[in-house]
């Protein structure tokens, strides 16, 4: 991940948060705290991140096979690891190794139906400029205690358009078929798709099918596969998925203000997305989903019929007494600011 102009934006950051800062447990206006209700659903709650080893979690899954945990890694600067950390604690339970992996710029983690983990290794802060990147497979570990080592699968993989840079990567939740998002700061990134089924032996080209018109970090799709979410440093957008293709851009849920946001997963109460950040002792803030941006499946509480879509959920108590979400006015501010630093950018670049 190249860094988001460091200074430049801890400066701005620190002006937005200073305005939108809030007393631990108050949301913003029209936003209510998400709680089980006599439904039987309680929200997740969020978690700080406490293994010092993970500074730039940049991926963020929830396992399929140990509940409350969810997979994380660093970007580039870091050897070819997985962690899996348990968000009662936020403490690591396992690290996994790939043996025999030359990690790059890995940017993004999905697990499979099949049970696998795909670690997405395709970033490119060269913009662009290597001919292939690569996705690893390897199964989810059945137990989760300290260091694993694995040998994983490896598939070389090349855009039909030519290379580029992303941190997105999603493996279908039914059909199995992976998906990437490419990143552009002008926000027109687009949707490519793997071929069926991937290669280990040869190049897989994945083929462009979508436009989306997000400057992505990542991208997740809901366990029932009925929804797609693409999200930025500043916002996020929610697709309808039908037939392999993102039909209908729904809306756009709440993003929380984060240092970098740099990861989004579906809890697996399909009804909440999980961000996550780069940093130390980084935050994994939930944000219920409601409305329309609900995937088809996701149970709905009692007396609920089409809620507010993309209200705060309890953030837990992560000792720092502050829960930084973006309300409508505020997200007015911060995409004031998003445009302010792409002026600096482009002038820094011209």
């Amino acid at each position: 991940m190249r860094p988001f102009r460091p200074a430049l934006a801890a400066a701005v950051l620190g002006i937005a948060a200073s305005a939108l800062l809030l007393p631990s447990g108050v949301l913003p206006p029209g936003s209510t705290p998400a709680r089980a209700d006599g439904s039987g659903l309680e929200a997740p709650s969020g978690f700080t991140i406490e293994d010092s080893r993970i500074k730039e979690s940049s991926g963020l899954a929830a396992s399929r096979a140990h509940p409350g945990v969810y997979w994380t890694h660093n970007d580039s600067g870091d050897g070819p690891y997985v962690y899996a950390v348990d968000s009662r604690t936020g403490r690591t339970v396992a690290r996994v190794t790939l043996d025999g992996v030359d990690a790059r710029d890995a940017e993004a983690i999905s697990i499979g139906p099949d049970g696998n983990i795909y670690l997405g290794d395709i970033g490119d802060n060269l913009g662009g400029t290597w001919p292939d990147v690569r996705v690893h497979r390897f199964p989810e570990p059945k137990e989760l205690t300290g260091d694993i080592t694995v040998t994983p699968t490896t598939y070389t993989v090349r855009y039909e358009d030519g290379p580029r840079d992303a941190e997105s990567l999603m493996v279908h939740p039914r059909t199995g078929r992976v998906y990437i998002v490419s990143k552009k700061q002008s926000g027109k990134g687009a949707l490519y798709e793997a071929p069926e089924p991937l290669s280990a032996s040869g190049v897989n080209t994945f083929r462009r099918v979508a436009d989306i018109d997000v400057w992505a970090t990542d991208a997740a799709f809901s366990p029932d596969g009925t929804r797609l979410v693409v999200r930025g440093y500043f916002d996020a957008r929610v697709y309808r998925w039908e037939n392999g293709r993102p039909v209908k851009e729904l809306g756009r849920p709440v993003v929380p203000l984060q240092r970098q946001g740099e990861s989004v997963t579906f809890a697996p109460d399909g009804r909440t997305l999980m961000y996550g950040s780069e940093g130390a002792r980084s935050k994994v803030v939930p944000i219920e989903l409601g409305d329309d941006l609900l995937p088809d499946s996701a149970p709905r509480r009692k007396g609920e019929d089409k809620a507010g879509a993309g209200q705060a959920a309890d953030v837990g108590s992560d000792g720092s007494g502050h829960t930084l979400t973006l309300g409508a006015g505020a997200l007015a501010v911060v995409a004031a600011l998003a445009l302010g630093l792409r002026w600096l950018f482009r002038r820094r670049t011209a």
